[in-house]
């Protein structure tokens, strides 16, 4: 049987079903609705593997104890979606309060359900909620290709279309995935996203490796399945590789329930701010991907002396920061607002001058101020850098767009750049959208990397006709005038 894509299942279907039963129930905040589903999933997901786990050891003959099991088999999925009125209600209060205490439950399990409370108020909706997620079968291997789930959860996640209070949003999985694929992570990379949010990027490198790494044959089935790794390999991409950190609890939820619906459980994904709490300090990554937020600010005693920048500005003490934990030739792919490109204080122009100075500025993609709506409407450039030589001459390329209208709407349109950035990105050629720019220029720019500033402008040169041509035309023209309303005139 061939996979079944998401976007064709009933499983998009079910998936606004639940959102709409959650919005007339009262659960009107996205972030809270996808908070109580992701609850709600996991439970059922971990019962599911909980039973093949006792199945299979059944037809092997080993043993194995069932996480539900004795007092706390009540709490088993098979148990609560069968309960309906206050019943369900009170069993489900009694599992988000004590879920983290069940016998042998993963970290992430444990940091998903910490602090977790049941928010649907209104028995029917739960009972609703409850009854459209026992429908779901997306962990049928039969039915669906193996990341549907993971499908699922990341379309649950675009219907939160609000930034957040400290400027940070949701990236579109089209710009995440371009960045991925221009850096070109690697199996062995260990791979950072400091301000990781539902960890898409982490996913999307994961699932670059994957396909990098899959046979032709069962690519050409639709599978990704990375058969061409050792599985030495496997265990170090799902195991060490992707590293993430955000300092929104509920973000880091959010994310731990991404990675675990791609079979990606062990994931080092932790609720921490990397530009406050010192951790893993001589921590250096091979690969670094980030959309850190925008127009967010820190105490100032509370940054960590090693930042160094003077600035209380999360944006540039976000790149500061990964540009200091980045491995010798490791690459660095960052989506920044363009004011960090020209900003004019000594914190902007420090942060520059050492990109410039001390890293290798493989590219400065410069993306219409469209690209992050509904979210927000800044203009961003994404820049990469190396921590290998400084070459002479910065690579800038502008990205008008991305395949999608650029008002809030966001509606599929036929113009994109993207394809032509991915194929100019190995050689880098100068074009109608790319150009060179002599490293000792910028310099002398005070740093400036804004791609508008060094792109060429060039004016047509229009050809205008000589004057006593054109009057010798008119008096033409008007004798021929003339002539005709003399010949009208006769007639009448």
């Amino acid at each position: 049987m061939s996979p079944l894509n998401f976007v064709n299942s009933d499983l998009k279907q079910k998936a606004d079903q639940l959102m709409d039963e959650l919005w007339s129930g009262g659960v009107n905040i996205p972030t809270t609705s996808i908070e109580q589903v992701s609850y709600l999933m996991f439970l059922k997901s971990l019962t599911e593997m909980d039973e093949k786990h006792a199945e299979l050891a059944k037809r092997t003959g080993s043993k194995y104890k069932m996480l539900f099991s004795n007092s706390w088999a009540k709490y088993s999925w098979r148990t609560v979606s069968r309960l309906s009125g206050d019943e369900l209600y009170n069993t489900l209060v009694e599992v988000f309060e004590k879920f983290q205490e069940l016998p042998n439950l993963s970290e992430m399990g444990k940091i998903l359900f910490r602090q977790a409370h049941l928010k649907i108020y209104s028995r029917p909706t739960l009972k609703s909620v409850v009854s459209i997620i026992d429908g779901m079968d997306y962990n049928d291997p039969q039915k669906y290709d193996t990341d549907v789930k993971g499908d699922l959860y990341e379309y649950l996640l675009s219907k939160i279309n609000t930034s957040g209070t400290n400027g940070q949003f949701r990236t579109p999985r089209h710009i995440i995935d371009f960045m991925v694929r221009l850096l070109e992570p690697k199996p062995g990379d260990y791979i950072l996203d400091p301000a990781c949010g539902t960890a898409g990027f982490l996913i999307q490198a994961y699932k670059h490796i994957l396909e990098k790494n899959t046979s032709k044959d069962e690519l050409k089935l639709g599978h990704k399945t990375g058969d061409k790794l050792k599985p030495s390999q496997h265990n170090f991409l799902k195991e060490q590789a992707l590293n993430g950190y955000d300092n929104d609890g509920e973000m880091i939820k959010f994310a731990i329930m991404n990675l675990y619906l791609h079979g990606l459980e062990s994931a080092n994904v932790r609720h921490f701010d990397p530009l406050c709490w010192q951790n893993d300090k001589d921590r250096k990554y091979d690969i670094i991907l980030a959309n850190p937020p925008f127009s967010g600010s820190i105490k100032k005693e509370a940054i960590l002396e090693d930042i160094n920048l003077n600035t209380t500005a999360t944006e540039l003490l976000f790149v500061k920061y990964m540009a200091d934990h980045l491995a010798p030739e490791g690459k660095a792919a960052i989506v920044v607002p363009e004011g960090l490109l020209f900003g004019s204080t000594n914190a902007h122009q420090k942060l520059r001058k050492q990109l410039i100075e001390e890293f290798n500025v493989l590219g400065v993609i410069s993306m219409s101020g469209g690209f992050f709506r509904p979210y927000s409407g800044v203009k961003t450039s994404v820049i990469i850098f190396s921590k290998s030589k400084p070459q002479n001459k910065v690579w800038f390329y502008e990205l008008q767009n991305d395949g999608f209208s650029l008002d809030e709407n966001r509606m599929p349109i036929n113009e994109n750049d993207i394809p032509d950035l991915i194929k100019k990105w190995s050689d880098k050629p100068e074009s109608d959208k790319s150009w060179w720019v002599d490293i000792n220029e910028i310099k002398n720019n005070d740093y400036n990397l804004t791609a508008s500033r060094y792109k060429e402008h060039k004016v047509e040169k229009i050809e205008h006709e000589d004057p006593k041509e054109i009057i010798s035309k008119l008096k033409i023209l008007e004798n021929e005038i003339t002539s005709g309303l003399n010949e009208l005139e006769k007639n009448l």
